[in-house]
C-alpha cells in the first residue's frame, strides 16, 4: 500500500480506480512567416473561433454547475479579448517573423509567469486560465480538437491541475473525487469539488505518478491522504468511515427547508459568509437562510487597480438577485492589516494590525469609499443588502460615515439613479473600544456582527497571525465570551439584533452559549449551514 498526503478541499471518503487526465499534447515549433500581416489574420480569426468556443463551454456550465461557477468561462473570454495579451502575440509575430503558434505560447508562459509570482493566492490561481485559453487558441490554430477524456466507468480523476474548459467536459456522474500534484484552495478544481460535493485533495506534488494510473485508491477528503492499493485493514476502515459520511449528509440533507428553532422555541438567523460571486451557489445549496458576511474586499484583491463603482455595483447587483429577496450583508472594504494590495500604495507599518486598516482608510480617503458606497446603494433596489463597517471604535465613526452615506444618497437623487432609502447600517464589534461604547453604537444603527477572530485577538493582545503565539491564543477565554455577552446585551437594551460572523460562529461546541446569550444570527461557511442547523435544532 502506498500513502500519499497533500492539502484536503473538500471532506469525504471516495473509493475506486484512479485515471490520469489525458491532454493532447502539441508540439510548438518556432517557424518563420514571410508575411506577418496574414499571420495577425490568422490569429485573429483563430482568437474569435475560441471565443465561440467557450461561449458554449459557457452555456454546458450553466446547466451543470450554475451561473457561477460558469462565469469563468465569461472571465476567459474577456482573458482572450485582452489588450496586453493581445498586443503581446501581435508584437511578437511582427517584430520575430514568426508563426502565431510560438506568439501565443511565448505570450502565455510570459504572462503565466507574473501572475505565479504575485503574493495574491487569487491572482496566482489566474497563471492557469491564461495557459488555458492560450492551449485553446493553439488548438485552434493547430485545427486539433480540445481533448475530452473517456470514463466507462467511476474514477478518481488525477491530474497535475485541472482548467475549467477541462473540468466542464468532465462526465460529471463518473467523477468521484479528484486529486491533483498542484493547485490551491481557489483553483477551479477545488471550486468545482465544493460545488460538486465530491471528495478532492491538492497539492499532492510528484509523488502524484503517472503509473499509479488504473489502480484501485481511496481518497479520504478529510484528512488530505490517498491510499493507492490499500490492504485489507484500511479499505475496511475507510468503507465505514465512508458509511458514516454518507448517512450524516443523508441525515443533513433532512434539514433543508426546516427551522433553525431550538427545542425551546428559540429562533436564531443562520447565514452564510463568503468572498465572492463564486461561492453564491453553495450559500443556496446548503439552504442559507442569508448571506451574513460578504468579504467586499476580495474585489480589491482580485484586481490591479481600484475597481470601478460599475464594476462593484454589477456584483453587488447579482448577488442581491441571486439570493431573491434574502438578506445580504456587505461589509465595507477591510484593506489593511494582513489583507495588503500594492494600488493602495500603503505605507509598511510596524503594527498593521493596530494600524491603518479598513474604515479608518475609508474615512481618510472618502473617493474611495463613496465609490463603493454609490455601487453598494445602487445595487440595493434589487434586494435586501444592508451594510456594516469594520473596526469601529468610536460614535463619532459612525456619524461621519452616516453624513457620507446622506452625500451620496443625495448625488443618486440629483442623477435619478434608483436606490432604496432605508438600508440597515450595521457595525463589526470587534474591538474592546466597540464594546465599551456598544450602548450607545447601538443607538446609532440597525445591528451589530460580531467579528470574533479580530475580537479575540485585540482582547488578548495576540497577533494572530503570530504561529509563535498559538499556544496562547484561547478564543473561548472568558474575557473574549464576556466581551460578546455585554455587545448583545447593550444592542438589546436598544431594540437591536446581533450576530455573529468570525470563525466561533461555526464552533458547534459554543452554540448553546450563544444561544444562552441571546445572539440572534449565526453566519458561517456555507459548508457548516446544515450541521449549525443539526446543533440548533437539538439544544433545549
Amino acid at each position: 500500500m502506498i500513502t500519499l498526503s497533500g492539502k484536503s478541499v473538500f471532506g469525504g471518503i471516495a473509493i475506486g480506480k484512479i485515471a490520469f487526465y489525458k491532454r493532447n499534447e502539441i508540439q510548438i515549433k518556432r517557424s518563420r512567416v514571410e508575411d506577418t500581416e496574414q499571420e495577425v489574420k490568422r490569429f485573429e480569426a483563430a482568437k474569435e473561433k475560441a471565443v465561440s468556443q467557450l461561449q458554449e463551454l459557457h452555456d454546458k456550465a450553466l446547466d451543470d454547475v450554475g451561473e457561477t461557477n460558469a462565469m469563468i468561462f465569461e472571465i476567459h473570454q474577456m482573458m482572450l479579448e485582452d489588450l496586453d495579451y493581445v498586443e503581446s502575440i501581435v508584437n511578437i509575430i511582427t517584430s520575430q517573423e514568426v508563426n502565431a503558434e510560438y506568439a501565443v505560447a511565448t505570450t502565455a508562459d510570459n504572462f503565466a509567469a507574473m501572475f505565479a509570482a504575485m503574493d495574491d493566492a487569487y491572482m496566482q490561481g489566474r497563471a492557469a486560465d491564461v495557459k488555458d485559453v492560450s492551449e485553446r487558441l493553439i488548438q485552434v490554430l493547430s485545427d486539433q480538437n480540445s481533448a475530452s477524456m473517456e470514463m466507462n466507468e467511476p474514477v478518481i480523476i488525477a491530474a497535475d491541475d485541472l482548467v475549467p474548459s477541462e473540468t466542464v467536459q468532465l462526465d460529471k456522474e463518473k467523477v468521484l473525487s479528484f486529486i491533483t500534484m498542484y493547485g490551491s484552495a481557489n483553483s477551479h478544481t477545488a471550486i468545482l469539488a465544493r460545488t460538486m460535493n465530491i471528495p478532492a485533495v491538492i497539492g499532492i506534488g510528484e509523488d502524484l505518478k503517472k503509473e499509479y494510473d488504473g489502480k484501485e485508491a481511496i481518497v479520504d477528503g478529510m484528512e488530505g491522504v490517498i491510499y493507492i492499493d490499500p490492504d485489507k485493514e484500511t479499505f475496511t476502515r475507510m468503507r465505514e468511515k465512508q458509511k458514516e459520511d454518507q448517512e450524516q449528509k443523508t441525515l443533513l440533507e433532512q434539514l433543508k427547508g426546516k427551522e433553525n428553532i431550538t427545542k425551546s422555541g428559540q429562533k436564531v438567523m443562520v447565514y452564510a459568509n463568503i468572498g465572492n460571486l463564486s461561492d453564491v451557489g453553495a450559500v443556496l445549496k446548503n439552504d442559507a437562510g442569508g448571506i451574513g458576511l460578504f468579504r467586499s474586499e476580495f474585489l480589491y484583491l482580485e484586481s490591479e487597480t481600484f475597481p470601478t463603482e460599475e464594476e462593484q455595483f454589477k456584483v453587488y447587483k447579482q448577488v442581491a438577485e441571486n439570493m431573491a429577496g434574502k438578506r445580504v450583508i456587505i461589509r465595507t472594504l477591510d484593506i489593511g492589516a494582513d489583507k495588503q494590495v500594492d494600488y493602495f500604495g500603503l505605507d509598511k507599518e510596524e503594527n498593521p494590525a493596530l494600524g491603518y486598516r479598513a474604515i479608518r482608510i475609508c474615512l481618510t480617503r472618502q473617493e474611495i469609499f463613496k465609490t463603493q458606497l454609490r455601487a453598494l446603494y445602487r445595487a440595493s433596489a434589487y434586494g435586501q443588502i444592508a451594510i456594516m463597517f469594520p473596526m469601529i471604535i468610536s460614535v463619532d465613526e459612525v456619524k461621519q460615515i452616516k453624513k457620507i452615506i446622506e452625500e451620496v444618497k443625495q448625488e443618486l437623487r440629483e442623477e435619478g439613479i434608483d436606490f432604496r432609502e432605508n438600508v440597515e447600517l450595521g457595525v463589526m464589534i470587534e474591538t474592546p473600544a466597540a464594546v465599551m461604547v456598544s450602548r450607545d453604537l447601538a443607538k446609532e444603527v440597525d445591528f451589530f456582527s460580531v467579528g470574533t477572530n479580530d475580537l479575540t485577538q485585540y482582547t488578548l493582545a495576540i497577533d494572530r497571525q503570530n504561529q509563535k503565539l498559538e499556544p496562547f491564543y484561547d478564543s473561548h477565554h472568558p474575557a473574549v465570551l464576556s466581551m460578546i455577552r455585554m455587545a448583545a446585551e447593550n444592542a438589546h437594551a436598544e431594540g437591536k439584533w446581533i450576530g455573529i460572523c468570525g470563525e466561533l460562529g461555526a464552533d458547534l461546541s459554543l452554540t448553546e452559549t450563544f444561544l444562552e446569550m441571546g445572539i440572534d444570527e449565526l453566519s458561517v461557511a456555507p459548508g457548516m449551514i446544515l450541521p449549525l442547523r443539526k446543533r440548533i435544532r437539538e439544544a433545549d
